[in-house]
């Protein structure tokens, strides 16, 4: 895994190629490359930061150049065995081992056609010497991240918005837009970006610059399309063995020559995962978390880590524990500054720490059970928008009823949570809305009233864009099958848009590579060929993978209540932060500003310190916002700490 950067027809494109490429010196601490060239007009330049991982020689170097094509690449590609070998009879011969080379001979014998061959994660450029031509591409479910920005000819790219940043030497415009699509979503969808000029090359695309100054887009993988041909396939009776999809992707996960880890939680995904790769790494490393004792008794968290304990212990993984009970004061603002953008979910907080710790034991790659629960319909909101089906049926004064009773309820006293009051007000916040609108309200912040209430009236007309675009991303499908079509809306949205991107975002921040074995082209294919009552089943989410993992999981793993991988905000707002909240609703930025109204949140500050209702992720997220936008509109692109 590494951080790739390049210009292409910009001028000072060394010096800029050189900045952009030390800004990313933390994805790729062992090794730093550079390459330049004519490119029509003017010249191109690629630079790169090394994580080395396979092939650690000197024959894996980046920017790889080999007989007229230069390329910088960051990912891993878990099929090059067989690319190798199918090139090799071809009669490609190889200087090393690396996958990099596996790449650009791919490039060389079929250009764009090599790209729905290519099994992994991946973001890339790669410049033909002899057309002029640079070519960016970014893979198929955007594991891999890549900003870009162009201005009239020229062009700069980066594996992280923060290089654009400094490398354009200058404040970069926000992009309101996406700060209120980020206020309702807690974080900024894959289709916009927070600042005005920059834009994220979509998932399972490509982009063509010319030297005569043409570009030319393609796409070579669509989710949509996948879900389609999964449809067909489920249709004519065709079911897929998903237990041997996942055993043959996990076994591909961990192909490397330095040492591979796992994220274990304790809970389905990351327990199989843990125990697939055991049988195949025997006593291979897995790290877990805690709290602070009386953090997880305030926030009502299950605990978690008997369970990795138990696994551990069966499959004879070596089990590093962690206790998180970070100084979230520093955290915070550190945490805002490697996100790229605004981002409000604490579970970020969580990856850093754990491969940070990873990271100080020699451990460079590690395994994550991320996708499982997007693309297996494993969340508590694919269930819940089934219920809501059935509440609508209950005849609706009995159900007004239920809701004022509800309302009343205390989602938490000065001592406690109460996890299950808050469960039910969020059901009911959506349960007697149409589909589209009640799958977004069941994950988003706000509804449309309460986001038009918060924000600057003059970006009413915003918020309705961004709903509008959630209802066509939503919509534009031809399935039949209720649950599938909430799998594919967020495969397509919350997949890229959040889980995908603090991953990346957290753990190169630590110089660690994460791999999604879910996240698999093969895995997504055989997910949506099955279809939505094997997916849920009675009040069971994700139960085909489940009846996979109990071939060798035990059933009271297999079965627990679904975990969280979350953090105790409930406990840190109410402690640690609440002067920092108070500090920012009365005085700052954002309200300063008037993109934020202080009556609003006020009134969420009152209404969450009375228990009325649970607005810490709310809060959460606005204190992110705030950080970003101070750094964002200071110039210095550092993190400005915030007094409390």
């Amino acid at each position: 895994m590494c951080g790739i950067a390049g210009t292409y027809r910009w001028p000072d494109g060394k010096v800029v190629t050189d900045r952009l490429t030390d800004t990313l010196a933390h994805r790729g601490p062992d090794g730093a490359g550079r390459y330049g060239h004519r490119a029509g007009d003017g010249e191109v330049h690629l630079g790169h930061r090394r994580l080395a991982v396979i092939d650690l020689s000197g024959t894996g170097a980046q920017p790889m150049v080999s007989d007229g094509l230069a390329l910088t690449y960051n990912g891993e590609l878990y099929n090059a065995p067989e690319l190798r070998a199918e090139l090799t009879a071809a009669g490609v011969r190889f200087r090393g081992t690396s996958d990099t080379e596996v790449l650009l001979e791919a490039w060389r014998r079929w250009g764009t056609g090599c790209l729905p061959r290519l099994r992994g994660m991946f973001a890339f450029g790669i410049f033909d010497e002899r057309t002029g031509d640079l070519v960016l591409a970014r893979d198929q479910l955007g594991i891999k991240p890549l900003f870009l920005l162009r201005r009239g000819a020229g062009l700069v790219f980066a594996s992280e918005l923060k290089a654009l940043a400094a490398a354009t030497g200058e404040s970069l415009e926000v992009d309101h837009a996406a700060l209120v699509a980020s206020l309702l979503y807690y974080w900024v969808p894959d289709s916009r970006c927070a600042f005005r000029e920059a834009e994220k090359l979509p998932p399972g695309s490509w982009l063509r610059f010319r030297a005569d100054g043409r570009v030319e887009r393609g796409r070579f993988w669509d989710l949509k399309d996948v879900a389609a041909e999964g449809r067909e396939r489920a249709r004519a009776g065709e079911q897929p063995d998903v237990a041997a999809v996942v055993e043959e992707s996990t076994r591909r996960h961990l192909l490397s020559d330095v040492p591979v880890a796992t994220f274990l939680s304790g809970g389905l995904d990351s327990s199989y995962l843990t125990a697939l790769a055991a049988r195949d790494r025997p006593g291979i490393s897995a790290y877990t978390i805690g709290f602070r004792a009386e953090d997880a008794r305030f926030e009502a968290m299950p605990d978690d880590l008997r369970h990795a304990r138990r696994v551990a212990e069966r499959f004879g993984v070596d089990l590093h524990e962690i206790e998180i009970a970070p100084n979230v004061l520093d955290l915070l603002p550190e945490m805002t500054y490697h996100l790229d953008e605004p981002i409000g979910d604490p579970a970020a907080i969580n990856t850093f720490l754990i491969c940070s710790a990873a990271r100080e034991a020699g451990v460079k790659v590690m395994l994550s059970g991320m996708g499982a629960d997007e693309l297996f319909a494993g969340y508590r909101k694919h269930l819940a928008n089934l219920l809501a089906l059935r509440y609508q049926r209950v005849p609706r004064p009995l159900r007004r009823g239920v809701s004022a009773a509800v309302d009343r309820l205390p989602v938490a006293t000065s001592r406690r949570g109460y996890r299950s009051v808050r469960f039910a007000k969020r059901f009911l916040s959506f349960a007697d809305l149409p589909e589209e609108t009640a799958f977004r309200r069941s994950y988003t912040m706000y509804d449309q009233d309460e986001l038009l209430a918060l924000i600057d009236p003059d970006l009413a007309g915003t918020v309705e864009d961004v709903l509008t675009e959630h209802a066509d991303i939503y919509q534009d499908n031809d399935l039949d099958d209720f649950v599938n079509r909430m799998c594919l809306g967020d495969a397509r949205m919350f997949l890229p848009g959040l889980n995908l991107t603090y991953t990346d975002r957290s753990s190169m921040a630590a110089s660690t590579e994460v791999r999604v074995p879910y996240v698999d082209v093969e895995v997504v294919k055989a997910a949506f060929a099955v279809p939505g009552n094997r997916k849920i089943v009675g009040r069971q989410g994700k139960a085909v993978l489940k009846e996979a993992a109990t071939s060798i999981l035990p059933r009271e793993i297999v079965y627990r209540p679904k975990g969280l991988f979350s953090a105790p905000l409930r406990a840190w707002m109410s402690r640690d932060l609440a002067p920092l909240v108070r500090e920012v609703v009365n005085d700052g930025v954002l309200v300063r500003s008037g993109f934020l109204r202080r009556d609003a949140l006020a009134r969420m500050v009152a209404e969450d310190a009375a228990g009325q209702r649970d607005f810490s992720k709310h809060l959460w997220h606005v204190l992110t916002l705030e950080y970003w936008y101070r750094d964002a509109t200071s110039g210095s692109g550092q993190s400005t700490r915030l007094t409390a």
